[in-house]
């Protein structure tokens, strides 16, 4: 089954709105084996809907509509949908009750009988109950195309495609889909895609490359009769890929490079502090947006000056002029002090200049102290990096030591 998403909201073109109801249908879909091959958005435009409606249903089994289904004289999904299947609009009794009872349970909200638009449906459908909103959905079936209309608002999306939609379109589509992605950091996309590029060229499973800041990854996924069946089909190319990316791999499923560190030092019982000054506190604030992060790790220091590099981890001012404030031997003795200080296993110091202006903007040093050891890595990120670019790769870089100082490889 080849599905079609059709956005509707002018809000969406106008970029004030992200639309994550695509991207949540298309995750939902995958799961149960319906192919997206399109995904359309356009605006509270009854013509411009028409032609859309019309280029769907002409190459989509399912056709998925998001938003205009509210009370308003924008909300004309519904009736373009109607139309465009030769179905007559109607007052749904049931579709009544379920707006009036919304209005009834809640005293803020006052029922108008613009409301009664959210009841109007086309011949023939289901009903889909909105569990959190006044907007009901619906699906029909018209020859051998299959429409669903949802409601706009994530909540209200997702709630409605998880309790109501996807259970029926599980029982029309007869295979699953499933995936792994497999993460990897200190290697470019053109370097990745040339190691792995003869695995690219399968149909079933594929293997697609991706990228984001700082790092690469890789997505492994198979389509067949049952999950034992794809994990069978996925298994030996995943093989192959840690095989050939080895040290590269820092986690296969996992969320972050952040999460993958924490699961490490839950491992392996180790406890981490940190020292930033140019990150500004970023590394902190990445590892405790999860939970449960403070079983390991003690806490963190901003000592964005010279000043305050003294009076909180005790590094002598004339250490600091001698040796520069951003260099190989303040980020080990900041390192090695935080680590003192907050009684860790791990230490980490952050020194840098990120900019944005300088000769030496770009230049930061990233320190790692455990008992008796200290490394520290020099990153040389251009001078032209955004600021913000500078302090992820920095974090990003800082994470990656102490990912491999935790599972034995070269820091």
């Amino acid at each position: 089954m080849n599905a079609e998403i059709i956005s509707v909201g002018t809000e969406l073109l106008l970029g004030t709105t992200v639309n994550t109801d695509a991207r949540d249908i298309s995750l939902a879909l995958a799961e149960i084996g319906i192919n997206v091959f399109w995904h359309t958005v356009v605006g509270d435009n009854p013509a411009r809907l028409t032609e859309c409606v019309y280029r769907a249903r002409n190459r989509a089994d399912l056709i998925i509509t998001t938003g205009g289904l509210g009370p308003t004289c924008d909300d004309l999904t519904k009736q373009v949908l109607a139309r465009c299947f030769d179905r007559e609009l109607y007052l749904d009794e049931e579709a009544e009750r379920f707006v009036r009872d919304y209005f009834a349970r809640r005293s803020n909200l006052r029922f108008t009988e613009n409301n009664l638009q959210q009841a109007m449906l086309p011949k023939g459908c289901t009903m889909l109950p909105n569990d959190c909103g006044s907007a009901p959905g619906c699906m029909f079936q018209d020859s051998l195309v299959r429409v669903i209309m949802l409601p706009g608002p994530p909540r209200e999306c997702n709630t409605m495609l998880r309790n109501y939609v996807i259970p029926y379109l599980r029982q029309l589509s007869g295979e699953v889909i499933r995936s792994h992605m497999v993460r990897m950091f200190g290697i470019g996309e053109s370097a990745m895609e040339t190691k792995l590029r003869d695995l690219m060229d399968g149909s079933n499973p594929t293997v697609a490359p991706y990228s984001k800041e700082g790092e690469c990854m890789v997505r492994v996924t198979a389509k067949a009769g049952s999950e034992a069946e794809c994990e069978t089909l996925m298994a030996p190319v995943l093989e192959e890929i840690l095989g050939r990316m080895k040290e590269h791999v820092y986690g296969v499923d996992c969320a972050s490079m952040e999460q993958r560190v924490l699961q490490l030092l839950e491992e392996k019982n180790v406890s981490l502090a940190a020292a930033e000054s140019c990150t500004g506190g970023l590394l902190a604030m990445r590892i405790t947006e999860i939970p449960g992060a403070s079983a390991h790790f003690k806490g963190g220091v901003t000592v964005y000056t010279e000043e305050a590099k003294t009076a909180l981890l005790g590094i002598d001012p004339k250490y600091i002029q001698e040796n520069g404030v951003v260099s190989m031997a303040v980020a080990g003795r900041m390192a090695k002090r935080v680590r003192k200080t907050l009684n860790s296993d791990l230490g980490v110091g952050i020194t840098g200049w990120a900019g944005p202006d300088g000769d030496d903007v770009g230049t930061v040093f990233v320190g790692l102290a455990a008992r008796g050891e200290c490394y520290v890595r020099r990153l040389q990120l251009g001078n032209n990096t955004p600021r913000g670019k500078i302090r992820t790769q920095a974090v990003n870089n800082a994470l990656d030591m102490i990912r491999r100082y935790l599972t034995g490889l070269d820091v």
